[in-house]
């Protein structure tokens, strides 16, 4: 499981103080970001070769707010994996309180916004049995 530290801003709130619902899933782009980086893929050189990433779908659930200055863990596992798609299940947790949870599809696209193969360091990931 991948891990990424986000302290919030004030910028990231809205006008109840709370985190505007829509930073989540900037906080979330971040650490998939972040956790393909890890695994030595280079964004740059796809796009180069004419291919990128895509949301396809993002299944999101808000369970408690988080505020400003609070220092929050994103965390992001592989839940299901194909040539062409994989889901990414990620957490937004402040110590250990479940604050945001999605289901995120992603594919690769290339020329012409056809569907592509995910690179082969993500085709030979295997799942883990369970999130």
């Amino acid at each position: 499981m991948h891990r990424l530290s986000i302290r919030v801003y004030y910028e990231d709130t809205d006008m109840g103080g709370i985190v505007y619902y829509a930073n989540y899933l900037r906080f979330i782009e971040r650490a998939r970001s972040e956790w393909v980086r890890e695994i030595g893929i280079d964004q740059l050189a796809m796009k180069a070769e004419g291919v990128v990433f895509a949301v396809r779908r993002v299944e999101a659930d808000y369970i408690a707010p988080a505020v400003f200055d609070d220092l929050l863990e994103v965390r992001t596992e592989v839940a299901s994996l194909t040539p062409a798609r994989m889901v990414m299940r990620q957490e937004v947790v402040r110590g250990e309180q479940l604050l945001f949870r999605a289901d995120v599809t992603v594919v690769c696209i290339g020329a012409a916004g056809r569907p592509a193969r995910l690179p082969a360091e993500l085709r030979l990931l295997r799942p883990p049995d369970r999130f």
